[in-house]
């Protein structure tokens, strides 16, 4: 299993190489989504989230909305360090907070969530090309913390984990 500095590092090398791949494809525009995208999928958006990680204090004092991420996911569970489903969910909790969020700034003039959800079918058609772009990269920057990992089987979260009883032993009440 590699360090937090170990994977901020492999990302930080292969940000520019994994853009650069996409360049033939969507040109300079790509490029710079993808290699951005998957920086900020190492660096932000990290597998290790579920800890108080190198990831976790890059949230500056907005760490505070991955808490209940992290009370509710054990370390390297199924949840956060599978391949899709880990990125997914996290892709979903910080939706789920800016929704929260705007829905509480929206008396002083913020968007409202309703307006938000409205905006997004209009945003997939006309951007999709870049929204795919982004969404693989930062799923390749999560794919890359794993393989660093050994990409062992995540453990189940801890309300699914059955708690082994010990049995008495012979001749024991």
């Amino acid at each position: 299993m590699a360090s937090g500095r170990s994977h901020d590092r492999a990302t930080r090398l292969l940000s520019l190489p994994y853009g650069l791949l996409w360049w033939p494809a969507f040109g300079p525009a790509g490029a710079a989504i993808a290699s951005s995208c998957f920086l900020f999928g190492g660096l932000w958006l990290s597998p290790d989230l579920d800890t108080i990680s190198n990831s976790t204090r890059r949230w500056g004092p907005l760490r505070l909305l991955w808490w209940p991420y992290r009370r509710l996911l054990s370390h390297r569970s199924m949840f956060s360090h599978t391949p899709l489903l880990g990125m997914g969910l996290r892709l979903l909790y910080l939706s789920g907070a800016m929704l929260l969020l705007s829905a509480l700034l929206a008396p002083l003039g913020s968007p409202t969530p309703g307006q938000l959800a409205a905006a997004a079918p209009t945003l997939w058609q006309h951007q999709r090309p870049w929204l795919l772009v982004a969404l693989v990269s930062l799923e390749a920057s999560s794919w890359l913390h794993l393989l660093q990992d050994g990409d062992p089987v995540p453990r189940l979260p801890r309300l699914l984990r059955h708690r082994r009883r010990r049995r008495p032993r012979p001749g024991r009440r």
